[in-house]
């Protein structure tokens, strides 16, 4: 785009002037095309570039401390990132509830656990107000990088409560603000105060706090 740039504006003060403009006006179509786009972008805004690297997928499943047999809620399960990497934790008895509000992506993440023979996960249609769980059965709910999308979170996740186990507990893990600049552009992020404050106010307390994921919140709540 620079040497289009040049051509139009030849004023070379001009030209910076309208640099930056123009980056932030390819990331907000980039980023359209991504999350409105057809199946295959969704699923690489989904999946990410290198993120196996930052994520640290596996240690944050060893962190959650899963028990087999237990039953575990991905909230926002996207292409299933998480989800394909939670059914081998729960075990054959275990259960591992995909939920998603984008019908497109619960398709295809039916085809992906069928190519990869997965058989203890559902996969749930869920709605905005409503992660559509079974009551009182969930031994843990995680969510990845999909807090900051639901609206009126402390009021979501108060009602969450009815679907937890006695000893159920809820892992949030979130964009922080501190870095990533696709974060902060798109407002994909929630400050750890914010989360905090949110869900105090929904009812719950922190159980466990991680600090070692760049530029994420990773913390575990109980019910108070």
């Amino acid at each position: 785009m620079r040497p289009v740039a040049a051509r139009r504006f030849p004023v070379r003060g001009r030209a910076r002037t309208m640099a930056a403009p123009m980056r932030k006006t390819a990331a907000l179509l980039l980023a359209a095309g991504l999350l409105a786009g057809c199946g295959s972008f969704k699923r690489l805004s989904y999946e990410g570039y290198a993120r196996d690297e930052w994520q640290q997928p596996e240690r944050v499943v060893a962190a959650l401390g899963i028990r087999p047999g237990d039953r575990v809620a991905d909230l926002g399960s996207g292409s299933g990132y998480f989800t394909v990497r939670l059914a081998p934790a729960v075990g054959t008895e275990g259960r591992v509830y995909a939920v998603d509000v984008d019908a497109e992506m619960n398709e295809y993440l039916r085809g992906r656990l069928a190519e990869a023979g997965i058989g203890n996960v559902e996969v749930i249609l869920g709605r905005f107000d409503d992660p559509l769980l079974p009551d009182g059965g969930v031994d843990l709910v995680v969510t990845v990088d999909t807090y900051h999308h639901i609206q009126d979170r402390p009021a979501y996740f108060r009602n969450l409560k009815r679907d937890l186990a006695p000893d159920g507990r809820v892992a949030v893990i979130d964009y922080d603000g501190r870095k990533g600049w696709f974060a902060k552009l798109m407002g994909h992020y929630t400050p750890r105060e914010v989360l905090l404050r949110e869900m105090e106010e929904a009812g719950y307390e922190v159980a466990e706090e991680h600090e070692w994921i760049d530029r994420q919140s990773f913390i575990i709540f109980k019910p108070r």
